[in-house]
Order: C-alpha cells, then structure tokens, then sequence
C-alpha cells in the first residue's frame, strides 16, 4: 500500500503525524500552567466551578494584590532573590576556579577529588538533611541566610565544577601558552581569555544554579523557622490553612514564582544550550 503513495506523500504525511504529536504533547505540559495562570485571576469561590471553564466568567486580581500589599508575603519574594541570586554568585566563583585547577594542573589527590564531587552528585539530598540540621545549629547558623546559603551551595557547587570542567577541557591549551609568552600569569589568562570565551557555559550553569536555589523547598522549610525567613515555595504552602485553602492567591505566587525562571531561559537560552552541549563532551 505505502509503494502506491508517493515519497513526497509519504514525506508530508510523517511531518503532519510529528506535527499532530508534538501539539499533543504541548497540550499535555501546558494546559495545567494555563490552568494556573487561569485560576489566579478567579475569585475562589469560582475556582471549583462546574463545568470548568479555563477563561474566567469574572477576572480579578485580588489574589495579586493580596500578595503586592502583604509585607510578609513580599518579603518571600525578596529571600529567595537574595539567596538564590547569592548562591549563584559564590557558586560560580568557586566553580570557576576549582574548574580551572582540575582543567589546566596536576596535584595530589586530583582524581580522589574528583571522585568526591561526582559522589556528592549521587547522594540523595533528603539523606543529608538531618545532618544538616545538627551541623547548622551547632555552628549557629539556624534560621539565617547564611546557613540556607551554604546549603544550597554543597549541592550546587558539584554540578558547576564537574560542568565547567568539561567546558574549560573543551579550550584548546594553546590559548594559555600565548599568554604566558606574552607575560601573563595564570590568573591573566583564566579571567582574560578563558572567562570570557565561556561565556555560554557559565550562564548554562548560572542558570541551573539558580532553579536549584529559587526552587528548594526540604532544606527552607527543616533550616529556617520564623515567617520572616521563609523562601516563595515555603510561602505557597503557607497558604493552605487548616479548614481553606486560598487557591487565588496560591495560584498567583505560583505564577509570579515562575517568572524570573522563565525570564532567564528567554533571555539566555540560546547561551544555555551551547553551553550544555560543549560542557557535556570531553575532548
């Protein structure tokens, strides 16, 4: 039957069957992030209704302005800035010149090194969280920035340097040898040439680095204790009391939580790519 069909036939007919495909499969994904953009800006009590309806009868933004006028709620938003933004500051600084280290020099104990920070990335995170919790409060640290920071950076900071040094073994070791012919130091040519050719790794891994810290939820909620500390996700479910839950305004802070993820993978997500790619392969 398929010899009766011509290949230009043939061709088409499969583009349409990836085509029909790949609109299903976005429906599937997208229809409940519509369905939570649709739901904060419905009054709660329309939330349930029957037959649903994904555009609101009655559009409000009561939820958002509960969220704007609350000082509590804002100051959700301003702790997972700090932190999150914090940690992939420090987080990147560390990975770069662990990276550089394991990518251009031999020392004692390199591959021992190695192994560890692979090791770190297998071990469940849930795993380490009452060790955690007595190393923190022993060291003082319970219920501060500090403490929810350097958390967040043990898990990070694996990640980081295993991929910027597969993206620093990717730079060809000629670059280095120009420079020191010119002069320069090692500390000339990591923050002169290798830096600002890698680029797109170092934003791939800014960007990992920041969902982890933006998006945490076990070690916020077991580190921290006042409200004042709270981080967005803890937030979101601070809202669902004993007897109601404020799913408007739930669903707000759920949308304005994706905000800044989505910004970042709009703005640099061709930077995000490339750098995945070249950090992935090993030359």
């Amino acid at each position: 039957m398929t010899d009766m069909i011509p290949r230009r036939q043939q061709r088409l007919l499969a583009k349409a069957g990836v085509l029909l495909l790949l609109v299903l499969g976005s429906l599937y994904a997208g229809l409940p992030v519509l369905w939570m953009i649709s739901s904060s800006f419905k009054p709660n009590t329309d939330i349930f209704q029957y037959p649903p309806k994904l555009i609101p009868a009655v559009a409000t933004l009561s939820g958002y302005a509960t969220i704007f006028t609350d000082p509590t709620k804002v100051q959700f938003f301003i702790n997972s800035y700090f932190i999150s933004l914090t940690v992939t500051a420090l987080t990147l600084v560390v990975a770069i010149l662990a990276s550089f280290a394991f990518s251009r020099y031999e020392f004692p104990l390199k591959k021992v090194l190695n192994v560890m920070i692979i090791g770190v990335q297998a071990v469940p995170p849930i795993t380490l969280l009452i060790p955690y919790f007595g190393l923190v409060v022993f060291l003082g640290l319970y219920n501060t920035y500090q403490g929810l920071i350097l958390t967040y950076m043990v898990f990070t900071l694996p990640y980081a340097i295993i991929m910027m040094t597969g993206y620093f073994n990717t730079l060809p070791r000629e670059l280095d040898e120009a420079v020191k012919v010119d002069g320069g130091s090692s500390w000339t040519t990591l923050w002169k040439i290798l830096v600002p050719i890698s680029v797109p790794g170092i934003v791939s891994v800014g960007i990992y680095t920041f969902m982890i810290a933006w998006n945490e939820y076990l070690f916020a909620l077991t580190l921290t204790k006042t409200v004042e500390m709270r981080t967005v996700p803890i937030g979101i479910q601070l809202l669902m009391g004993q007897h109601s839950y404020e799913w408007n305004e739930m669903m707000a802070m759920s949308v304005l939580g994706c905000i800044p993820i989505l910004v970042l993978f709009l703005f640099f997500q061709r930077y995000f790519i490339g750098g995945m790619t070249a950090g992935s392969v090993k030359n």
